[in-house]
């Protein structure tokens, strides 16, 4: 098992285990206060085809043992980033952390090791998709090397989650793609 503790952080990271999608589900609902906030309404319950299907990402990221946990400090899983394979190149599935442990360098540090795991696969870059008008998503993602990608520029695995995303999220014309080139 790979874990990473960082001295200047309260926070430990280790592969997430296959059995653990329901903790990051729940870690994901609490991080959705955040577009609570901002006005976005997203009730899609269990049963709907996007919830079904982000699940399903998910478990798969799981079975790969691509997925790392955050635990704070009383081994209590607080964050998670997700990383699945778009187009042959990782792409990050779910960077969600909860609220308690949010401003505090913890999305950081799930996403330096998203990045550092992508790299060591020998890959070109590193995708992501996300909105490009709350100051936590693209902002924070542009901080850490991200770029965003004009869709022509795009695969046909990127282009068709972003259609599948825009199907179902509000605000479908703010999805965007990014990457970060990793070499």
């Amino acid at each position: 098992m790979r874990t990473i503790s960082v001295p200047s952080n309260p926070f430990v990271l280790r592969a997430a285990r296959r059995d653990e999608l329901e903790t990051l589900c729940d870690i994901d609902t609490d991080a959705c206060v955040l577009f609570d906030r901002a006005g976005f309404v997203v009730e899609l319950p269990p049963e709907h085809p996007y919830t079904l299907a982000e699940r399903a990402r998910w478990q798969r990221c799981l079975d790969a043992g691509s997925t790392t946990v955050a635990l704070d400090a009383e081994a209590r899983a607080v964050g998670f980033a997700a990383l699945d394979m778009l187009d042959g190149e990782p792409y990050l599935e779910q960077l969600s952390v909860r609220e308690a442990c949010m401003r505090r360098g913890l999305g950081s540090l799930l996403l330096g090791d998203a990045i550092s795991t992508a790299a060591s696969t020998g890959a070109a870059a590193l995708w992501l998709t996300t909105y490009d008008h709350l100051s936590w998503n693209r902002p924070f993602y542009e901080r850490h090397g991200f770029e965003r990608v004009g869709e022509e520029k795009c695969g046909a695995a990127i282009r068709d989650e972003l259609a599948h995303q825009r199907l179902w999220l509000p605000f479908p014309e703010r999805r965007i793609a990014m990457r970060r080139m990793l070499r």
